[in-house]
């Protein structure tokens, strides 16, 4: 079919997907000197690194993919068109989940924290609270939302898709799964990192089935979890309805053992094992966020979309057995 030419366009997406890479690669440096401010700040003394090594981590990765995906797509390459069209689908995902908790918890936790001022440290007005809460719209509104759909619409286009395989002719590895599998692959495989660094981060604490394990147990779980996840994306990339079985069957454990540990056990206790300074678990209580069972509720609330999103994939591995 006749399509119109959009290496142009892959250019302008592609430099401006690496200038996001570069983004993400100074939100570590902010990370790093936002926990020493911080520590000035209360007088205490700055929290170990392993606090900070999980989000250290996934911005570390998102900087050097993005990077790779914007060259790719300068170079119009199919697979970076394809993972692409992945990453913006789940960045506008995450950022509608991330605007919807903005809305119903935020203003909550900046009342509480309004009225828990002291002499020393004097609440916030009213008015300071909201023209905080309008710039946070908008700046998630602009990231987390126009940003992604953006990305979106131009790499979903068939033109774009037609460009980048009239000059990348070859097979790529993209090509051997549809789409919406490939992304259940990819976000599985993305957790497997992160589960291999939790033995060496915040102390390795995993609720599990009305406590917290710790060190050696923590630790093995955390392994196990991330073999599991191995596999599976494994099996879904073959198109193997296996894969599929397992990852629901294990999403739905840990979401049992989460929501009986955290019923039992509140979120700050949490936070105390993983070593959290004292300060800023009393920063974290004065909000009210995560205090009491909302801690459940919103690990309940997280999961249904991702529960959708398996139903609604299936279909393309019923073939398989």
């Amino acid at each position: 079919m006749p399509y119109k030419d959009r290496s142009a366009g892959l250019i302008v997406f592609g430099v401006l997907t690496i200038l996001l890479g570069c983004l993400a690669g100074l939100f570590i440096l902010l990370m790093l000197v936002g926990q020493v401010a911080s520590a000035r700040a209360t007088g205490a003394s700055p929290p170990p690194f392993s606090v900070i090594l999980p989000g250290v981590s996934i911005y570390g990765i998102l900087a050097v993919s993005l990077v790779w995906l914007g060259i790719g797509s300068i170079m119009a390459r199919r697979w970076a068109r394809a993972l692409l069209l992945i990453f913006s689908w789940i960045w506008l995902f995450l950022g509608l989940f991330v605007l919807i908790f903005t809305a119903f918890l935020v203003p909550k936790m900046m009342s509480n924290l309004s009225s828990s001022g002291t002499s020393d440290h004097p609440a916030m007005p009213g008015a300071a609270i909201a023209g905080v809460m309008i710039v946070m719209f908008l700046v998630y509104g602009v990231f987390f939302v126009i940003l992604p759909a953006v990305w979106t619409f131009f790499y979903s286009s068939r033109h774009v898709k037609a460009t980048c395989e009239a000059r990348d002719p070859v097979m790529r590895w993209t090509d051997a799964c549809p789409l919406p599998v490939l992304g259940l692959c990819l976000w599985t495989a993305f957790s497997v990192p992160m589960m291999l660094i939790m033995p060496f981060a915040d102390h390795c604490v995993m609720p599990f089935f009305g406590t917290f394990l710790t060190g050696v147990p923590g630790a093995l779980l955390c392994l196990a979890v991330a073999a599991i996840w191995s596999y599976a994306a494994w099996l879904l990339y073959k198109l193997d309805v296996r894969g599929w079985w397992l990852i629901l069957i294990a999403l739905c454990v840990f979401m049992v053992s989460a929501l009986v540990t955290f019923a039992r056990h509140d979120m700050m206790e949490m936070y105390r094992l993983m070593n959290y300074p004292a300060a800023q678990i009393e920063q974290m209580q004065k909000t009210g966020l995560l205090t009491g069972n909302r801690m459940g509720w919103l690990m309940s609330f997280s999961v249904l979309p991702f529960l959708g999103y398996l139903l609604c994939i299936k279909k393309f591995l019923s073939r398989k057995s």
